[in-house]
């Protein structure tokens, strides 16, 4: 069977040249493949499942499409879109995953994650996931009114964006001891995950054992995809034209 794995999309409408890539995508390399999984910050910034967006609904339809044909769909949360909810999935014919979530491929246990969790040098940020992911605050927001949430919502981008311009790189990247502490503690070998836009297998050594952290890359000037089958993985690139 092969599996294919993408994060990082961020679609949006001012971004036509990303959403047209990803629906060939789904037309293309996804059409045969027996699961999709969606690792976070599928869309840019996500106000709720009753926001009523076009491109929200053009989405959800091909989604649903592919699903229809016998492509299993998984969507994990990002740090965008952490508010989609069980209606746009039951919409897109997509199941919910937990960050993180263990799969097996080919009988090797697998780790999923969006991968920010992972970025524990960088400490206003997991204060600031950690208030909003937490259930009272998932809660609230999801009760404020449409345009309370995207006041709140360019407010958080605007900052995210300000914040992430004046820090180190090393700071927004994935902590390595926090990478293998989590490895060990899910007992696995090969991470995915994205959110940090740097796309690589990284070789890794846990106990003594080869393991792997595979880093997906985000939609931007190209389109990224993890093919996994039989042979192997496949991190690739390709056009978004």
């Amino acid at each position: 069977m092969r599996y294919l794995f993408i994060s990082d999309l961020h679609l949006e409408a001012q971004r036509p040249d990303i959403t047209r890539a990803f629906l060939r995508c789904l037309d293309t390399r996804a059409r045969d493949a027996g699961a999709l999984y969606i690792l976070g910050d599928f869309f840019e910034v996500w106000l709720g499942d009753d926001n009523p967006d076009p491109l929200a609904g053009q989405i959800s339809a091909a989604l649903l499409a592919l699903s229809r044909q016998g492509t299993a769909i998984y969507l994990m949360h990002g740090n965008r879109d952490f508010l989609i909810g069980r209606d746009f999935c039951r919409r897109s014919g997509a199941t919910l995953l937990n960050d993180p979530t263990l799969i097996e491929i080919n009988g090797e246990r697998v780790l999923l994650m969006h991968g920010d969790s992972l970025c524990i040098d960088d400490a206003d940020y997991i204060r600031m996931r950690r208030w909003l992911r937490n259930p009272l605050s998932l809660f609230i927001l999801r009760h404020l009114p449409l345009k309370t949430r995207h006041r709140i919502g360019r407010k958080l981008r605007n900052e995210s964006q300000e914040r992430t311009r004046y820090k180190a790189a090393d700071i927004t990247d994935v902590n390595h001891g926090e990478v293998l502490r989590v490895m060990r503690e899910q007992r696995v070998t090969t991470l995915i995950h994205g959110h940090t836009h740097r796309p690589a297998v990284h070789p890794l050594e846990i106990d003594g054992c080869p393991a792997q952290r595979i880093v997906l890359g985000d939609w931007d000037k190209d389109g990224w995809v993890l093919e996994v089958d039989g042979d192997g993985y496949r991190l690739e690139s390709f056009g978004l034209t």
